[in-house]
């Protein structure tokens, strides 16, 4: 398959029940950020305020990859602590809940910050 050129294309690549869920991150991240760009950055799924990445996410075989850089990371380490991650990245299994509310936060915390870092 090609790469997606937009998160449209990009969410239609999965099984229904990932697919599902990918939407569900998708419209969390949108109502927490209404003024951000949706894009395709790094291959995955992307949003950005300002021309400036606010955050990524992505689809796995047993998990959704979100990806707000490491100061969203840092600023929510006790309610990400229960989580599999790496740098600037964060693993929710498929197998669990998808905490909608969580990424709703950490989303506008980094609109937050990414409008001081501007002004």
């Amino acid at each position: 398959m090609n790469a997606p050129t937009n998160i449209d294309e990009y969410i239609s690549s999965f099984p229904h029940e990932v697919k599902t869920i990918l939407e569900k991150v998708r419209s969390t991240i949108k109502k927490a950020a209404p003024e951000a760009e949706e894009s395709i950055s790094y291959t995955m799924p992307a949003f950005k305020l300002k021309g400036k990445p606010l955050v990524y996410f992505a689809g796995y075989k047993s998990h959704i990859g979100f990806y707000a850089t490491p100061t969203g990371h840092a600023a929510f380490e006790k309610d990400l602590s229960v989580y599999k991650q790496g740098k600037g990245s964060v693993q929710f299994p498929l197998d669990k809940p998808m905490p909608l509310d969580l990424i709703a936060r950490i989303t506008k915390f980094r609109v937050e910050e990414t409008i001081k870092k501007k002004n």
